[in-house]
């Protein structure tokens, strides 16, 4: 290749390459030379400072401050932070329980203690929302991978009460 493209590009365009000397020529192109796949720079990820994160904590309000609080103080990823769910906080033992994070594994966080007061007046604030949604028949959780295989053993899953796209009928 000429230039300097990134390994992202480079690999799929010499698979390309792989495949119509192989399928369609019917050639290998170790006849043509010895090529390799392109690796990816390994990169360190960026780290902020605690003036920093002070900073960016300090300029959030609200929901937005409570979750990125979250994450910072419990390590969880963000997709793991945006489905926990009231089960899975418990404020006795000062943890969340994480589900199918990484890897689909459930694991333990700490819920650090000066984050609890904010969690229980959000979860204050939202409970009339949940249950207005529940009322109205819209109320639904994203299962895991393991609720929903015990669920089909068990004996299915009720679509119209727990999918985003429920009617109101």
């Amino acid at each position: 290749m000429r230039g300097n493209v990134a390994a992202s590009t480079q690999n799929p365009a010499l698979n390309a390459l792989a495949f119509l000397y192989k399928e369609v020529l019917g050639q290998s192109l170790g006849e043509l030379g010895d090529f390799a796949h392109a690796k990816r720079p390994k990169r360190l990820p960026v780290v902020l400072s605690r003036v920093e994160i002070r900073q960016l904590l300090d300029y959030l309000q609200g929901t937005q401050h409570l979750m990125a609080a979250l994450l910072y103080g419990t390590g969880m990823r963000l997709m793991e932070c945006v489905r926990l769910r009231i089960q899975d906080v418990d404020f006795r033992y000062h943890q969340f329980v994480v589900r199918d994070g990484k890897g689909q594994k459930d694991r333990v966080v700490p819920l650090p203690k000066r984050l609890e007061q904010p969690l229980r007046e959000h979860l204050e604030r939202v409970r009339p929302l949940h249950q207005e949604d529940l009322a109205q028949r819209v109320g639904w959780v994203e299962r895991s991978e393991t609720q929903h295989k015990w669920l089909e053993q068990v004996g299915g899953i009720d679509h119209e009460i727990h999918h985003p796209t429920a009617s109101n009928e």
